[in-house]
């Protein structure tokens, strides 16, 4: 990554998949800028860029403002002129639309806000970003197996998420012919904040840790290495794709009885 430079969203704290991301690309000698939305996550963010860069590019960037996004590009032009790479990892849905029935829960409000802040945002930054991105550039954006299965509490998140992975096809498509590639990483469950607004987590982890391949539960260091391989030069090829990282457990159709009891807490 000697050389690259592009943006970083969604950075939250020191737990966000997005920082682990950072870390990995900065540690291969990228240049990175992160965006953060108001002042609370500007303090959490820019301690975690200066141990990166002593002068690290911060923009304040609220992805359902157009002014602001504009905004966003815009200094980013300024001050490289050109990007190679951009990770998007932001995600929203109201509390009360992540628990009980997805069909009694899920408000009109709540579906469109969790579409337009989970999916659209990547279609927009993606816009902005293609004008700036030297041919030959990179995104990825972050997705989970709740787009594919069902996954208790999940609800609006699971049909944001599949509208993503479906925008990821597109946007490989379209940008395909200059070089650009696009995929998404399907991250098994990791503790990080967006994961905690999510109802049932604790058994949501359990179940995970124990009904995956690996018996184990997500690294966050292999979700950052499978972004560094799609992000680099490394992942020539390679777009459209949704790259599960989630210890296998995407490949297991029924767990063994022992995982079973193991995540349910009852004795084999």
């Amino acid at each position: 990554m000697k050389g690259k430079r592009g943006l970083v969203m969604g950075v939250a704290n020191k737990n966000s998949i997005a920082w682990a991301i950072a870390r990995q690309l900065s540690a291969q000698g990228a240049d990175i800028a992160f965006t953060y939305q108001g002042d609370s996550l500007l303090r959490r963010v820019k301690p975690l860029a200066e141990t990166l860069n002593s002068d690290p590019l911060l923009l304040d960037c609220d992805v359902t403002n157009d002014d602001q996004m504009d905004a966003t590009f815009k200094a980013l032009e300024d001050k490289w002129g050109k990007i190679d790479f951009l990770v998007h990892a932001i995600a929203f849905a109201g509390k009360d639309q992540l628990a009980g029935s997805f069909v009694d829960n899920t408000t009109r409000d709540g579906f469109l806000s969790a579409m337009n802040i989970s999916a659209y945002s990547f279609v927009d930054a993606a816009r902005r970003a293609k004008n700036i991105m030297n041919d030959g550039g990179s995104m990825v954006t972050l997705t989970y197996l709740g787009s594919e299965r069902v996954i208790p509490n999940y609800n609006v998140m699971g049909v944001a998420k599949a509208a993503l992975e479906a925008s990821t096809r597109y946007l490989a498509a379209d940008l395909g012919p200059r070089g650009i590639r696009v995929n998404a990483i399907s991250a098994g469950p990791i503790k990080t904040l967006a994961a905690a607004g999510i109802g049932s987590g604790r058994h949501m982890f359990r179940f995970n840790k124990a009904a995956s391949a690996m018996r184990d539960n997500t690294d966050p260091a292999g979700v950052a290495g499978a972004a560094l391989y799609m992000l680099s030069d490394l992942g020539l090829s390679c777009t459209g794709e949704t790259h599960h990282v989630d210890g296998g457990f995407h490949a297991i159709g029924m767990p063994v009885e022992a995982a079973m009891d193991e995540a349910s807490g009852r004795e084999s």
